[in-house]
């Protein structure tokens, strides 16, 4: 089970100049398709308190685009 840092790291690392270069070419608008799916998705694993699918639906490279 990876911990919160984990997904710091390995976004930092997959966003890095020297990383995935997949990632690095996203943006929000070429991510934007996939987020309401990923919405709904959360808020159906808050309705069903699974919270080990919450882990797997929040999407924390949005948050990594937004603060570079």
């Amino acid at each position: 089970m990876y911990t919160f840092k984990d997904l710091v790291e390995i976004t930092a690392k997959l966003r890095a100049e020297d990383g995935c270069p997949w990632d690095r070419e996203q943006t929000f608008e070429s991510l934007r398709k996939y987020m309401r799916e990923e919405a709904e998705e959360a808020v159906q694993a808050v309705d069903n308190e699974d919270m080990e699918n919450l882990c797997e639906e929040l999407v924390y490279m949005h948050k990594q685009i937004a603060c570079s």
